[in-house]
């Protein structure tokens, strides 16, 4: 098990979420780089995080001044990396280990859904990296190369 440091800012904000949202929360990341906070809500609180027709997160994002991305935790690793890429479409996670011994997760999506999965300016894979490194103890995540034709 990972034992995720919570800084104090993030402590507030997990819970200012649960406090307008209902939804629990483990973990929040502050990514001013694409000015969002992420969290990482309990497994079975997602509808509670979003909320109906979205207005819980779109009120907490209004309240906390920042876009909000809620990603559903899973205690399996396969699971919670195919969370951390909705809605693009997995159709494979494998794992191997770098040269150094880290885990190292190699994600498989529907080519359509390529794109997605990358995220503008690459901040999905980000996510997904700093997410399942604080959840699961994985050192990168990559997306298998694409195919040419």
């Amino acid at each position: 098990m990972v034992e995720v440091k919570l800084t104090e800012d993030c402590m507030g904000l997990i819970s200012q979420f649960e406090r307008l949202t209902g939804a629990g929360s483990r973990d929040c990341i502050i990514d001013d780089r694409n000015n969002r906070i992420i969290f990482v809500v309990n497994q079975g609180e997602m509808g509670l995080a979003i909320g109906k027709k979205g207005a819980s997160i779109k009120k907490a994002s209004e309240v906390m001044g920042k876009k909000i991305e809620v990603v559903e935790y899973s205690a399996d690793v396969t699971q919670f990396l195919k969370n951390c890429f909705l809605p693009a479409q997995v159709t494979s996670v494998e794992f191997e280990n770098d040269e150094t011994g880290e885990q190292v997760a190699i994600i498989d999506v529907k080519d359509e859904d390529r794109g997605i999965a990358i995220g503008k300016e690459g901040k999905n894979i980000f996510k997904a990296k700093k997410l399942s490194q604080r959840q699961h103890n994985i050192g990168d995540v990559q997306l298998t190369p694409h195919e040419q034709e």
